[in-house]
């Protein structure tokens, strides 16, 4: 049997260690968390305050790290270092050079595995969009949109106030809140050639980081993705995500793949209870595959390397909001 380890018990926690419980061939041995008052929250697991020390003392197989974003790179490597494999809760990296850092640490430790967590590859209706617009059946791509419209009140950031830190975050709305889009929309579209982009706060909450995204992107086969992700809504309205082939459109909202105007529905996703809904349910599906790759042996997982677009695409935006002209992507 497999053993596994969780380093970070916030909210984003509380979706894995269910998963890593539910999974007969996986066992939970331990967390880890700066916070002794939550020594208990686990019951029947060892409990470190010192990932480097739990890392000294457990037998692990495999390591889940749901920390701030500025500690993923030294964990990860601390792991990797040890010899164990490695589920990273999203973003990669703090930005796209800390990223490269992570994808050199995976290409010379091969025997090391360590997966992203971009669960929204993997939910029903984005696999059927993928396998649509792959097909070739409807044409090429000419155009994607990606809308993200949430809310996050001053107390999101008053409460944790790394999130609202640049070093510590390495962004806001993008990197936290919309990166699972723009990492779907590149899959859609291809091969990236240039952003513009602009970012903003909208919001008087005194942070560091953008509440407000937007960017027009050109890929080398010449379709355009629009791209809007902000968290001043007055709600968590469903992302949207929308593909325009030359023979039809393709619309994921409210966990609904339609087609056409008419909104024929062709998929529709399993949802998560609760009011996390807008995780998705597909955390446990990605685990249970990163889990039978590392049982296995084999490589169909998140790959640092797959996940290190969107650190890209997040920079070329904030490089153009800074310098107000297009990025061209061969520039990274």
């Amino acid at each position: 049997m497999l053993k596994a380890v969780v380093i970070g018990l916030g909210d984003i926690s509380k979706i894995h260690i269910p998963a890593i419980q539910a999974n007969p061939e996986v066992e939970l041995v331990a967390v880890c968390d700066i916070d002794e008052a939550l020594k208990d929250s686990v019951p029947g697991v060892n409990f470190y305050s010192d990932y480097r020390v739990m890392l000294e003392k457990e037998k692990i197989d495999c390591v889940h790290i749901c920390l701030p974003h500025y500690l993923h790179y030294p964990a990860t490597k601390a792991c990797v270092e040890k010899g164990i494999h490695v589920f990273q809760e999203k973003p990669l990296s703090l930005n796209y050079e800390e990223g490269v850092a992570l994808e050199a640490l995976e290409e010379n430790n091969k025997n090391i595995k360590i997966c992203v967590c971009f669960q929204n590859r993997y939910n029903e209706t984005f696999e059927m969009l993928q396998e649509l617009v792959d097909s070739g059946e409807y044409g090429k791509v000419i155009g994607i949109k990606g809308l993200v419209a949430w809310f996050r009140p001053k107390d999101y950031y008053n409460v944790k106030p790394w999130r609202g830190k640049m070093k510590e975050a390495g962004g806001g709305v993008m990197i936290n809140q919309s990166i699972h889009t723009l990492d779907l929309m590149q899959l859609l579209g291809g091969e990236l050639e240039s952003i513009r982009g602009s970012i903003d706060q909208l919001l008087d909450y005194g942070i560091e980081v953008e509440d407000t995204a937007n960017a027009h992107i050109k890929f080398t086969n010449g379709a355009t993705g629009l791209f809007f992700a902000t968290n001043t809504n007055a709600e968590n309205s469903s992302v949207e995500l929308e593909v325009i082939l030359e023979k039809e459109k393709f619309t994921i909202k409210d966990s609904i793949l339609t087609r056409g105007q008419y909104k024929e529905v062709l998929m529709e996703d399993t949802k998560m209870p609760g009011s996390k809904f807008y995780y998705g349910a597909s955390h446990m599906k990605l685990i249970n595959q990163f889990y039978s790759c590392i049982a296995n042996d084999t490589q169909d997982y998140v790959h640092v390397k797959d996940a290190l677009t969107s650190m890209k695409m997040i920079d070329a935006i904030r490089k153009s909001s800074e310098e107000k002209k297009v990025i061209k992507m061969e520039e990274f």
